[in-house]
C-alpha cells in the first residue's frame, strides 16, 4: 500500500515527512547503534511469514489489553485528513488506520503479543481464516453468527457478492487488484472486463467463479491456486460494503461500518467524530476493542504541532495521540533517548520504501540517460535528515525493505548508500551526452513543512546537475490521487511503498506492471516493460517462497539498475508518542503505526 504497507494499507501512503534539518554528517543524522541494531532485528522478524488461524483463533472476544477500562474521550491529531472512506478505495495507511475502527472483513489480523510484534490471520466476519481442499484454487467462507451493520441489519452472503462486485465498477480505481485479477485471471486492467459495471446494471459474477448458495456461506474460485487469499482478504481494501447502504462515490464520504467505531460527524480537513458502534459485539471479534468512548480527530496538525501537544501533556493533549504522525525531526532524538518518554513512545521498522519517481508517460523522461542523470544527481541526504536523520530512516539500495524477504542489502547501483548527498558530475557528463542541458523538471511535492524542505533541497542538488527544476506543491490530502492519475504533469515526484504482506508479491506487480497503469493505480512512474510483465507472470506461478523472493529481488534490481524508472531514497522507521493518560499504546507491525484499536484511557 502507499505508505502503507504489509496490513494491507499499502500503498503507504507515505507522505514527505520530516520537518527541520538537522545538524550531522552527510548521511543525513545522528547515530544510535543500539536502534540500528534493533531496527535490523525488528525488521528481519518481520519477514517471518504470519500464519492462518483456525476456528478457535477465530472467535471472539480479543484478549483483553492489560490494565485496560472502558470510557473517556481521545483526542485524534492528524496532519491530513481523509480522502477516501469507502473500503474499496482504501491503500494509504492513514486511511488503513482509521478503517482498523470503522470496518471488517473476511479475514483480519490478531495481535497475539501485547506488544504489537506477533499476529496470526484469522476469521474477522468469517468463522475461519478460510479453508481450501484443492491447494488454493477453491476457498470456502462461513460467516459468524450475530454479525451487523452499524444499522442492525445481518451482514450476509449478499453483502460479500456486492462487495467484491463493486470491486469491477470504473469509480472504483484507488484500491488493491489482487483479487480481482486473480477472479479475472488476468493481469494488469484487464480484469475490468469480467464485470465492466460492477453489479450496478443486474449483471453479477458467475458461479464458476463466486458463489453464495446461501445468506452464510461465500466460495471463491480461481483458476490458478492463490495460496495468500486470506492475506488478501485482510486488506482494508478489502473490507466488507453494505449492498443495501451502497451510494457508489458518495459512500466514499459516508459509508456504512460493521467495526467497533461509526461516524458521527465529518468536516473534511477539519474533524471527525467517532462514537460507539451499538451494534457491534465483541463476541463476534477476536480483534478489535471499543474501550474509549468517543474519538476526536483534528485534522492540519503538522508532525511539529502534534508532537509539541503531546510532549506539553497538559489538559486535553494527556489524552491525546496521534495514529499516523511521527515525532518531528526536531525533537525526535530527545524523544528517543529521555528515559522519562520511553513509556511514552513507540517506535518500529515499518515495511516502507520510498523512492522518487521519474513520469515515462512525459516524452523528455524517455530518454534513459536523462533519467541516469536524476538517479545519480538526486541527493537523499536532504530527505533522511527532513525525518530525524538515521533514527527516522535509512538510505535505500533498492525497492524491497529490509522487512520483506528477497532484501539485498548490498545492492546500491547509483552509489546512494555511499554518496547520499548525490553525485552531480557523473549526473552533469550524463546529461551532457544526451543534450539536454538545462532541462526542464516539473517536480511534484507534497505541501507540508516536510515536503517543501526536502524538495527544496533536492531541487537544489538536481540543479547542480544541470537541471532546471520547478517545483510544484500538491495539497496532503489529495495528493495520492493527484500523482496516481496517467495524465499528470510532473516529471518526479516521491512516493513510499510497503508490502501487504510479507512478499515482494505485493510489491513488483503492484507497482511495476505496465498492463495496470489506470488513474488511481500505483504504478506512479508508469513502467511498461515487457520484460518485467513477464517476470511478473512467471515469478507468480513459483510456488516456493524462497525462489520467489530471489527471482522477485532480480526484478528488482533489473528496474533501478537498467530500466532507471524508480530511484530508491529510503526505508522508513516510526516513533510516535502519545499523552501520558493514552493506555494501550504500542506500535503495531502490521499496521505500521500505532494500533487504534487497544487504545483505552486511563
Amino acid at each position: 500500500m502507499g505508505k502503507g504497507g504489509r496490513h494491507a494499507y499499502a500503498a503507504i501512503s507515505l507522505f514527505a515527512a520530516g520537518a527541520l534539518v538537522l545538524t550531522g554528517c552527510s548521511e543525513g543524522g545522528s547515530k544510535n547503534e543500539a536502534g540500528d541494531k534493533q531496527g535490523k532485528k525488528d525488521a528481519q522478524r518481520q519477514q517471518a511469514s504470519i500464519e492462518f488461524g483456525d476456528a478457535k483463533a477465530s472467535t471472539g472476544p480479543a484478549a483483553e489489553v492489560p490494565g485496560a477500562k472502558p470510557g473517556g474521550t481521545v483526542t485524534v491529531l492528524q496532519r491530513d485528513s481523509y480522502a477516501h472512506l469507502d473500503p474499496a478505495q482504501i491503500y494509504v495507511s492513514d486511511e488503513g488506520s482509521l478503517s482498523s475502527l470503522l470496518h471488517r472483513g473476511l479475514t483480519g489480523y490478531k495481535a497475539t503479543s501485547d506488544d504489537g510484534s506477533k499476529h496470526e490471520v484469522v476469521g474477522d466476519l468469517a468463522t475461519d481464516s478460510g479453508t481450501t481442499t484443492d491447494g488454493g484454487k477453491t476457498w470456502k467462507f462461513t460467516l459468524k453468527d450475530g454479525v451487523k451493520w452499524a444499522d442492525g441489519t445481518d451482514i450476509t452472503s449478499a453483502d460479500v457478492r456486492h462487495t467484491f462486485e463493486r470491486q469491477f465498477a470504473a469509480f472504483v480505481s484507488n484500491g488493491p487488484t489482487y483479487i480481482q485479477q486473480w477472479l479475472a485471471n488476468t493481469p494488469g486492467t484487464a480484469y475490468r472486463k469480467l464485470l465492466p459495471d460492477g453489479p450496478f446494471k443486474g449483471k453479477h459474477l458467475p458461479d464458476t467463479i463466486l458463489q453464495t448458495p446461501d445468506a452464510k456461506t461465500v466460495v471463491f474460485k480461481f483458476k490458478e491456486p492463490k495460496p495468500d487469499l486470506p492475506y488478501a482478504l485482510a486488506m482494508a481494501g478489502y473490507s466488507i460494503v453494505s449492498e443495501k447502504k451502497d451510494t457508489k462515490e458518495k459512500y466514499d464520504k459516508a459509508p456504512m461500518t460493521a467495526g467497533p467505531y461509526k461516524i458521527q460527524d465529518f468536516k473534511s480537513g477539519k474533524s471527525m467524530t467517532l462514537v460507539k458502534n451499538t451494534n457491534w459485539t465483541a463476541a463476534t471479534d477476536p480483534i478489535r476493542h471499543q474501550y474509549v468512548n468517543q474519538f476526536n480527530f483534528v485534522f492540519n496538525k503538522q508532525y511539529e504541532d502534534s508532537t509539541k501537544a503531546l510532549l506539553d501533556d497538559a489538559g486535553v493533549n494527556a489524552t491525546s495521540v496521534s495514529f499516523n504522525n511521527q515525532v518531528d525531526a526536531g525533537n525526535l532524538s530527545k524523544v528517543l533517548r529521555d528515559p522519562a518518554l520511553k513509556g511514552r513512545t513507540a517506535s518500529g521498522y515499518q515495511p516502507y520504501v520510498g523512492q522518487m519517481n521519474i513520469n515515462l508517460s512525459q516524452p523528455e523522461m524517455q530518454d534513459k540517460k536523462v533519467r541516469e542523470a536524476i538517479a545519480y544527481a538526486l541527493p537523499i541526504t536532504p530527505f533522511v535528515r527532513a525525518y530525524g536523520g538515521n533514527d527516522a530512516m535509512e538510505v535505500a539500495g533498492g525497492l524491497i525493505s529490509p522487512t520483506v524477504s528477497g532484501y539485498n542489502p548490498s545492492f546500491d547501483p547509483f552509489g546512494k548508500k555511499k554518496k547520499p548527498a548525490g553525485d552531480p558530475e557523473k549526473a552533469k557528463a550524463l546529461l551532457k551526452e544526451a543534450g539536454k542541458e538545462g532541462l526542464k523538471l516539473t517536480f511534484g511535492y507534497i505541501n507540508s513543512p516536510e515536503g517543501q524542505q526536502y524538495s527544496t533541497a533536492m531541487a537544489a542538488g538536481l540543479q547542480k546537475a544541470g537541471f532546471n527544476v520547478q517545483r510544484q506543491e500538491i495539497p496532503a490530502e489529495t495528493y495520492y490521487d493527484q500523482v496516481s492519475k496517467v495524465k499528470n504533469n510532473f516529471d518526479i515526484f516521491h512516493t513510499a511503498w510497503g508490502a501487504d504482506w510479507p512478499s515482494a508479491s505485493t510489491v513488483i506487480p503492484p507497482l511495476y506492471d505496465g498492463r495496470g497503469i489506470q488513474d488511481g493505480a500505483s504504478n506512479y512512474s508508469h513502467i511498461n516493460d515487457p520484460k518485467v510483465n513477464a517476470d511478473i507472470d512467471r515469478i507468480n506461478k513459483i510456488t516456493d517462497p524462497v525462489k520467489a523472493a530471489a527471482e522477485w529481488n532480480k526484478v528488482n534490481e533489473y528496474i533501478v539498475k537498467d530500466v532507471v524508472s524508480n530511484v530508491p531514497t529510503a526505508y522508513y522507521k516510526q516513533t510516535q508518542i502519545a499523552g501520558s493518560k493514552i493506555g494501550g499504546f504500542v506500535y503495531d507491525d502490521v499496521l505500521g503505526g500505532v494500533d487504534p484499536r487497544r487504545l483505552f484511557v486511563k
